[in-house]
């Protein structure tokens, strides 16, 4: 089938119905049999109340009890719906799931209502658009049935495979295959499929990479559609080559993403702050066919050493700053007053010349370098002009950090660990799209200066385009639930952390919390406690709040249009403003507003863009969109996660049968997770490998606690554990305490908890 449940429901209108003829088209089928399977995927959808047909052609059904989620699986069966509009997930037994594995969107009609600690329950009524085409497996062989196994135990199936694959069964499991599905269950039926190819599982790093790649469906990316670029016009482009223009460069992979440039200007109202995007949404046409390429894609991933760009080549080659060379940007002057704050903002398409580009190692030694000193590092000789400049730019960026901590923006001290396979992956995005906190970093780093000036940059789009009622997509990073909050205290409090409550009883704020947790001897494991309760940042058609940036209003993300595609929307639709925007309400009137700054808020009273544009916006801005870039959003965190993981798990390899120092990073009934330094990868001590005792679980106290030798382990101790296995494709590490010697049979201290209640 050419598509999907997902993409057919997309082309319908959201009041309107749609002939099926015109339905067939906006699908691109022309073949009979692919226009016979969408008239059975119609009846379908219409037997299951998705759909209703009618003599004007096919609508969709609005039922508010058919609910669009994404399925999450464990391997122990438990399957979850998570819901698109963010409500509370719904529990799936496995008769409900109707043949739906993990990951796939689906639709969910709620079948019993939630209660006190008990979520509601549901069922699968439709599979919108299947996660998974093809997998990774091991092939055994049951009794007659050859089937692949799938390595990830999310997949709670096995599929069938035909006898000839059978030379792909390897009893040494030294290899898997992948496998390419060609019927996914039906009724009574299971999935088939057939093994495209084999894989080595100690192929080194790139095998290990074309192992993440194939997991991911990300091997064979689609080819960017041909497509001539424009480029950008030079009419109402702002000369701005003679400015200092400064480029911060935080990332060395391949085909990483461009980042913008920056310029200090002195002026008769005191100093501006200018921030140069690269002008892509000039060289191709909103909702043509390469804007629709890049839209599928959503976002740049980086594989460690290397990028998986967002941008087609062309168009990356195009835009690109090259140092000494005019370059065409979309661009904005910020002026903020003594205390970091934003006072006034003005956007325009410019012309740019980069003059220095400034390497860690450059930020490096000027933190380095004392004032006084007669000579200047080897690595500051090449931009040794621009230095006045980029101290300026410290001090500024500084001011800024100091602003968003005192608003209540978050930063952990939770940095990635510095292997050399993760590259570029160790260095946090310079403006963080996905986690409700931030990693902290020493100031003299490019993503440190990046980040607090691209904030600004997106608060002033965000109180710019919200006022002018312009269709934008928003960032939204509402703050952490109070009630999780309080769980994480509670935690803290049951490892004698000396946290202050509020006269209610309620945990102080994140913030605070964070700092609490930084000057004790715990700080890592309750930090991560801490980071997993914090919000995500989600897109949004409405604007709200965006804790992590300290705007409260409105924020609008555009300063990275190459690394995610809501960036470029966002150009796009200022680009826009500033080109074809009315500045007043006909030629007949003589004076114009400046729809490039906020003079001009309040003003209004006219269209500013004729009715076809902002039609052709809002349908392009559509819920379908939204979630699909949420949803890809979540898709490039979950493969540098794996990424990460596989990491870990190799340099935990060489350490088998090691006995090593690491720190209880989580407690469980089943055991406990201790992470191991420098790598921090963390493993399982099972509580079953526990032999000198009967350990309960107490879940309020985070520990485990011997019945007969009080022995505890307890978050945050440390812990001598020895290294037994390590499978780097599951990411799973066996560990083993040791206990003191002449230990063995208990004498440990008494648990001073030990009469409190086991929960």
């Amino acid at each position: 089938m050419k598509f999907t449940v997902a993409h057919l429901l997309e082309q319908l209108p959201a009041a309107d119905a749609l002939p099926v003829a015109k339905l067939e088209k906006a699908l691109g089928l022309s073949l009979k049999p692919d226009k016979s399977q969408l008239r059975i995927a119609l009846e379908g959808l219409s037997r299951l109340g998705v759909l209703v047909e009618t003599e004007d052609g096919i609508q969709r059904r609005q039922d508010d009890t058919l609910i669009e989620a994404r399925l999450r699986c464990s391997s122990k069966g438990f399957c979850f719906a998570l819901r698109e509009d963010g409500g509370e997930d719904i529990y799936i037994r496995d008769h409900q799931l109707n043949h739906a594995w993990n990951g796939d969107r689906v639709l969910v009609r709620i079948t019993r209502e939630g209660g006190r600690r008990r979520s509601p329950e549901g069922g699968v009524q439709c599979i919108l658009e299947r996660a998974t085409t093809h997998l990774l497996a091991q092939v055994e062989q049951q009794d007659d049935r050859l089937l692949a196994v799938p390595l990830d135990d999310r997949l709670l199936t096995s599929v069938e495979l035909p006898g000839s694959d059978a030379s792909y069964l390897d009893t040494e499991k030294q290899s898997v295959v992948e496998v390419l599905l060609d019927r996914y269950p039906v009724a009574q039926f299971p999935p088939l499929g057939h093994v495209e190819r084999r894989l080595p599982i100690n192929g080194g790093e790139e095998a290990d990479l074309d192992l993440l790649l194939t997991k991911h469906g990300l091997r064979q990316r689609p080819a960017a559609p041909r497509s001539s670029l424009k480029a950008p016009s030079d009419k109402a482009r702002a000369d701005l080559t003679a400015l200092p223009t400064l480029l911060l460069n935080g990332w060395s992979g391949s085909d990483a993403p461009i980042l913008p440039a920056f310029s200090l200007e002195e002026g008769d109202g005191g100093l501006r702050l200018w921030i140069h995007v690269p002008a892509l949404a000039e060289r191709f046409s909103p909702g043509g066919s390469l804007d629709l390429w890049l839209r599928e894609q959503g976002e740049s991933i980086c594989l460690g050493r290397r990028w998986l760009p967002l941008l087609s080549p062309a168009l990356s080659k195009a835009a690109a700053f090259k140092p000494g060379e005019a370059n065409a940007a979309v661009s904005v002057g910020l002026s903020c007053n003594e205390q970091g704050e934003l006072s006034d903002y003005r956007f325009a398409l410019t012309t740019i010349q980069v003059d220095a580009v400034v390497e860690a190692s450059a930020l490096q030694a000027l933190a380095e370098h004392k004032p006084k000193a007669r000579t200047i590092p080897a690595a500051l000789k090449p931009i040794k002009d621009q230095l006045p400049q980029l101290e300026r730019l410290l001090e500024i960026t500084a001011l800024l950090r100091q602003r968003r901590l005192e608003s209540g923006s978050l930063e952990l001290d939770l940095p990635r660990p510095s292997l050399e396979s993760l590259g570029d992956l160790c260095v946090p995005s310079p403006e963080e799209r996905r986690s409700g906190w931030m990693v902290q970093l020493p100031e003299h780093q490019p993503t440190a200066l990046m980040r607090e000036l691209l904030i600004l940059a997106s608060r002033a789009l965000g109180a710019h385009l919200c006022a002018l009622g312009l269709p934008a997509l928003y960032a939204v990073n509402p703050p952490a639930d109070g009630s999780e909050i309080n769980e994480v205290a509670k935690a803290a409090l049951g490892l004698d952390i000396p946290v202050e409550l509020s006269e209610d009883g309620n945990a102080p704020a994140p913030r605070d919390l964070a700092a609490t947790f930084a000057a004790t001897d715990r700080s890592r494991v309750l930090q991560r406690q801490l980071s997993e309760v914090i919000p995500p940042i989600q897109l949004s058609a409405s604007p709200g709040a965006h804790g992590l940036g300290a705007e409260s209003a409105a924020y609008a993300p555009w300063c990275l249009p190459s690394l995610h595609y809501a960036d470029l929307w966002n150009q796009q639709l200022l680009v826009l403003l500033l080109t074809e925007g009315k500045d007043r309400p006909s030629v007949r009137h003589k004076t114009r507003v400046d729809l490039a700054s906020a003079s001009c808020h309040g003003t209004i009273d006219w269209p500013l863009l004729t009715p076809t544009q902002m039609s052709e916006l809002q349908q392009g801005r559509s819920e379908s969109m939204l979630q699909r870039l949420n949803g890809r959003g979540r898709f490039t965190a979950e493969v540098e996660a794996d990424l990460l993981a596989m990491a870990q798990a190799r340099a935990a390899e060489p350490l088998v049968g090691q006995t090593l120092t690491g720190v209880i990073s989580g407690v469980q009934s089943y055991g406990f997770f201790v992470e191991i330094p420098p790598s921090q990868v963390e493993g399982l001590v099972h509580v079953s490998s526990l032999k000198d005792d009967w350990y309960e679980y107490r879940s309020r106290q985070n520990r485990l606690v011997g019945r007969k030798n009080r022995r505890t382990y307890m978050l945050g101790d440390q812990v001598e554990v020895q290294i037994q296995n390590v499978d780097a494709l599951r990411h799973q590490i066996d560990l083993a305490v040791l206990l003191p010697e002449g230990d063995d049979e208990g004498g440990a201290e008494a648990d001073p908890a030990s009469d409190d209640g086991e929960d």
